[in-house]
């Protein structure tokens, strides 16, 4: 198999592929004048990315054999999903250019899709695994839908020309995730997606119509308004409410609508008013860098996190202007291409910026990374779209100071215009299936943290936990799994996220009977007054708290303050030496207490991050007249006309005037 000169799309090894860009194409500051991408770029980058992982691919291209470690589901799997990840991106680029193909990437897929389909479950170097049921080696489920949308966006040049013993065997490789079972969440668009592209090619039947019947009443189930889905019952909310639970109803609606000239699809208009009322609020999710709330599980997809914001643009269903959409996805596809996401070899890595192992889940292989591909949705829109060719305009978070709330998954969004950061309050979301109880799993850092941002943290599980509080007795952490949200709001420019749990013991798998935290959070400008009314504690007990974790020694590209304001004592700082996403080695501010057996306490404290060039790092926020009783906290930010009153038995913040 021979692989194209890709001298100019990708100038030798240890390049980025932003640099790869640059080399066939000068960045445009005419029409793009923030990041200088055009369309031609993200043309470019795509032919980079498939270049260098094409370096990897078996003899026949059945698969791509990415350097790293294997995941759970072994070598053969990650060699199927590093060929179906890279189909993905491959196809949006193709069908994108109506069937342009300069680097004749179909024809290498079609050799790898022969190969993988002749013997499937072999063991050879090219036959893909069987689908199976998601608890046993499930993987290739995941795989066939990439598979199955990128055979679905290319069919006339790719599908069509296969023989019809070519496509039967194919078929018949993909019907298997019509009949596996797939895990509790967004899976089960994998075999919509499946079924989808078996009917646009002639193969209905009361098993494809099933299917996707069965999907789309799952996702439905799950709606939760504000166009947010929760990942399956329960209330996990991340970033697969746009890479996943909006992206493949939406593009099926799309392919739908493409297949039949543009006529509608019957019943689906639903789908894309989710997503534009999705996208109201969700480019509050991009720092002025580009970089998304690092918060959820799979952040090792990196800049998939914009797919949303494509998709909205391809399709219509967005109330972002063109040059809004434009600006966030190519700033978030440049931010990480310039932060080393890319490694020695021109691959993805398996982690953030670099290699990064607490960004990794058990499930993630060498090709896991390539799911940042569905960023490449972008490219359905022709070169003529508004999308290309209107002026990109300033990100969301630089036009002014912002605080967002959003009821359906419980977050409470704030961002600073002066240094370009967002911040997310989690008081919603917590990774719990319906069917699991207080103590249904271990504390996950990638949901627990009350807050998360665009430039910081979480630590690893092993370290000192960024703004975390705990609960300490008899040698157990106490910590929050089951999240009980209460409420979000906003008034007068001053936000508020408030939620209850039952602090879960680790060592002893419960939670201590009549053990209760009542936790608050009011939100102005860079500033968090953090409130905690802790009911029932232990005998012996102690609670911990802690702030932002920003880079260890005086090189800071941001800044943390935790200030103890009632209840805690001085702070301390932690090293901790595994460090984030962000950076090697970090550091965590740290407030300690004691806790008095049976007698309600309420212990407040202000926190806050901002960039070290900002006028705010010198100090943030005063809060004057703070009164606390068991029940209220009542205060007022400096220089602010409104009296904050925080009902600690409700969960629910109000303001009032000075004179009320």
């Amino acid at each position: 198999m021979s692989i194209p000169d890709t001298a100019e799309t990708f100038p030798g090894e240890g390049h980025s592929a932003h640099t790869a860009a640059l080399s066939s194409s000068a960045l445009n500051f005419q029409i793009s004048p923030y990041t200088g991408y055009t369309r031609d770029h993200w043309e470019a980058v795509a032919d980079a990315l498939l270049a260098r992982a094409w370096r990897w691919a078996s003899p026949q291209g059945g698969r791509l054999n990415l350097p790293g470690p294997s995941s759970a589901s072994g070598v053969r799997s990650d060699g199927l999903e590093g060929y179906a990840r890279t189909f993905l991106a491959a196809a949006f680029r193709v069908a994108g250019a109506d069937g342009a193909d300069p680097h004749d990437w179909l024809s290498k897929y079609a050799e790898g899709l022969v190969a993988g389909t002749r013997n499937p479950g072999g063991d050879d170097a090219e036959s893909w695994p069987l689908i199976r049921d998601y608890d046993v080696f499930g993987q290739p489920m995941v795989e066939s839908a990439s598979i199955a949308l990128g055979l679905r966006m290319t069919k006339p040049w790719l599908w069509n020309t296969l023989s019809a013993q070519e496509q039967d065997r194919v078929a018949e490789w993909l019907r298997g995730a019509l009949v596996a079972v797939p895990a509790p969440n967004n899976w089960y668009l994998f075999p919509f997606t499946v079924a989808g592209f078996l009917e646009s090619v002639g193969r209905r039947d009361a098993l494809t119509s099933y299917v996707r019947e069965r999907g789309l009443q799952l996702v439905d189930s799950w709606y939760r308004g504000e166009g947010w889905y929760t990942d399956g019952d329960g209330g996990s909310f991340d970033y697969y409410n746009g890479w996943a639970l909006h992206l493949y109803p939406v593009l099926d609606e799309l392919l739908a609508s493409r297949e039949t000239d543009g006529a509608p699809h019957p019943g689906m208009s639903v789908w894309g008013a989710r997503l534009r009322e999705h996208l109201t609020d969700y480019g509050h999710f991009f720092a002025a860098n580009g970089a998304p709330v690092y918060f959820g599980r799979s952040m090792t997809y990196r800049f998939a996190a914009s797919a949303a914001v494509g998709l909205g643009a391809v399709t219509g269903n967005t109330p972002l202007s063109a040059g809004a959409s434009r600006r966030i996805v190519s700033e978030s596809l440049k931010h990480f291409l310039d932060r080393g996401a890319l490694d020695e070899h021109g691959v993805l890595t398996l982690g953030w910026y670099g290699k990064h192992a607490a960004t990794v889940q058990k499930y993630s292989g060498p090709g896991s990374p390539y799911w940042a591909s569905k960023a490449f949705v972008a490219l359905l829109a022709p070169p003529n779209d508004p999308l290309w060719v209107d002026t990109e305009q300033k990100m969301p978070v630089e036009t002014r100071d912002h605080v967002i709330a959003l009821k359906a998954p419980g977050f409470l969004l704030h961002s600073t215009q002066e240094d370009g950061i967002v911040r997310l309050h989690n008081h919603g979301s917590d990774h719990l299936r319906a069917v699991n109880g207080e103590a249904g799993s271990a504390t996950d850092p990638l949901y627990s943290r009350w807050v998360y941002s665009t430039h910081s943290g979480p630590t690893s599980p092993t370290n000192q936990p960024d703004n975390d509080l705990s609960v300490f007795w008899r040698g157990e952490r106490g910590v929050r799994t089951r999240i009980h949200p209460l409420g979000t709001g906003v008034e007068h420019g001053i936000g508020w996220a408030a939620s209850w749990h039952r602090p879960v013991f680790s060592g002893r798998a419960s939670a201590f009977p009549g053990l209760k935290v009542t936790s608050v959070v009011v939100v102005y400008g860079a500033s968090e007054l953090r409130i905690h009314a802790i009911r029932g504690a232990p005998q012996g007990s102690s609670l911990q708290s802690s702030g932002w974790a920003t880079r260890f020694g005086s090189a800071k590209e941001v800044t943390s303050t935790l200030l103890p304001l009632a209840g805690w004592e001085r702070p301390t700082t932690e090293v901790a030496p595994e460090g984030t996403a962000f950076e090697p080695i970090v550091e965590v501010p740290r407030l300690r207490a004691e806790l008095a057996p049976g007698v309600g306490q309420v212990l407040v404290a202000l926190a806050s991050l901002t960039g070290v060039e900002s006028d705010r790092s010198d100090g943030i926020a005063e809060v004057e007249n703070l009164s606390i009783t068991e029940n209220q906290v009542t205060f007022q930010w400096a220089g602010h006309n409104r009296v904050v009153v925080v009902d600690l038995d409700l969960g629910v913040v109000a303001t009032r005037g000075v004179r009320d």
